[in-house]
């Protein structure tokens, strides 16, 4: 069997089904694009910390220092450090970083 002219499409039709995908994928929507899903994990995981928090007063510990009794202290210490941790690295940044031709030079 041959294909005749009539039979094979033309190649603006393919053209135009591959921009259509194409657009298609670029606005595909994930269900964190959604503003409500966003609310959602972030008062699940208010709710995570609290419950966490809340599960200092039933563990006991053998502390060396007076200050790690104190309540939710591990849970502070643990916060402070990872903000100090990202203030650190934007300053390092700031050392470390080369120019974006770096290695073709």
């Amino acid at each position: 069997m041959t294909d005749t002219p009539q039979d094979t499409p033309k190649s603006s039709e393919f053209d135009q089904s591959e921009s259509a995908e194409n657009n298609a994928e670029q606005e595909k929507s994930y269900w964190i694009d959604d503003m409500r899903n966003v609310h959602k994990i972030f008062w699940a995981l208010v709710v995570v910390c609290a419950l966490l928090l809340l599960s200092d007063l039933f563990v006991s510990r053998y502390t060396d220092f007076i200050f790690q009794e104190w309540f939710g202290f591990f849970g502070l210490f643990g916060f402070i450090l990872s903000f100090l941790l990202v203030l650190t690295s934007k300053l390092l940044r700031k050392i470390v970083m080369r120019d974006e031709d770096y290695y073709d030079r």
